[in-house]
């Protein structure tokens, strides 16, 4: 930690209470069809039709300052997608739209390689999308999408964990497409993205932070083989979106290791431990609830591992720390 004063994600420019807020009004005014914590959810006869809609955030300021578009396009796949993998919705196309100030074949095509590849690494076509100029609403370029999937009445996680069920954790890849403001706000504080990273992997502190999103998708098959009660794709929030899961304490006691790009932010903006739980990933990605006879085997059957519990109770307890 430094000296300076401590920083916050509110005092970096978000306060995730008030979007959350500002979000429940919005879902209790539109109303609609059914819904699960990730997806919503359309029934078209034998199965249901669902849809997940999200951006890339203020991830596109650091590709913006280092004039590197070229991986933002799996992000906004991989945030979409991996929303209905948490549902237990297979995804199968995704459709983007792209706003920009003035229009640039570079950055375009830079973007279109990116939702290329994350489309293919997903598995899902991408359909097309709309290019939006408009100078007076946007400044630089927003980038958002939806993803649509298919799942049976079988194959929608329930939704709800159970106490007494064990959680699977799967690694996230780095910072992924939340908590950018906080990131950026830290990571500038005494520097520039262009500066050499201290640490292995990357070259300089902008290309640590622009590392894509880490894609689900390949999950599907083991989850649906498994009895998964609810899962949680870690995004804003935190640690917090566990309880997305329900009403319960989760208890972790493993998780995995935080990448080094989280000491870095940690350290150069003076953030606390549960500053830094509450708005990153801190290098767990996905977790899933399922009876603890299954647990063993999903995480033997994949890249994951038992990482803790659900009891009764409420919070996230892990690294020491308890987030309500």
């Amino acid at each position: 930690m430094t000296d300076e004063e401590e920083l916050t994600y509110a005092d970096a420019g978000v306060d995730i209470d008030a979007s959350e807020a500002a979000t429940a009004a919005l879902v209790s005014a539109v109303g609609g069809n059914d819904t699960t914590e990730y997806a919503g959810l359309i029934d078209i006869g034998d199965r249901y039709l669902a849809l997940a809609t999200d951006g890339v955030g203020t991830k596109l300021l650091v590709a913006d300052a280092l004039a590197d578009y070229s991986t933002v396009g799996i992000d906004c796949i991989a945030m979409n997608v991996n929303d209905l993998v948490a549902a237990g919705v297979t995804p199968v196309a995704f459709v983007d739209y792209l706003a920009v100030d003035e229009p640039s074949e570079t950055f375009s095509e830079q973007v279109g390689r990116g939702l290329s590849q994350g489309a293919e690494d997903a598995g899902v076509a991408l359909v097309g999308g709309e290019t939006a100029v408009m100078p007076e609403v946007v400044s630089g370029l927003d980038l958002a999408g939806t993803a649509a999937g298919l799942a049976t009445d079988d194959e929608v996680f329930p939704g709800e964990a159970e106490a007494g069920d064990v959680l699977v954790g799967f690694e996230s890849s780095g910072i992924h497409s939340n908590g950018l403001t906080l990131a950026r706000e830290a990571a500038t504080r005494d520097g520039d993205y262009t500066d050499p990273y201290p640490y292995d992997g990357y070259d300089t502190v902008g290309e640590a932070l622009l590392e894509p999103t880490r894609l689900y998708t390949y999950l599907l098959d083991d989850l649906h083989a498994h009895d998964v009660h609810a899962a949680a794709h870690v995004t804003g929030g935190g640690w917090t979106n566990l309880s997305r899961m329900g009403e319960y304490r989760y208890s972790i006691l493993d998780p995995f290791d935080a990448q080094d790009v989280f000491t870095f932010v940690q350290e150069r903006g003076n953030v606390s431990d549960a500053e830094m739980h509450r708005t990153f990933n801190m290098g767990t990605g996905f977790v899933v609830a399922l009876p603890p006879e299954d647990a063993e085997s999903l995480a033997d059957a994949t890249d994951g591992r038992i990482i803790g519990s659900v009891e009764e109770g409420e919070g996230v307890a892990v690294r020491g720390l308890t987030l309500d």
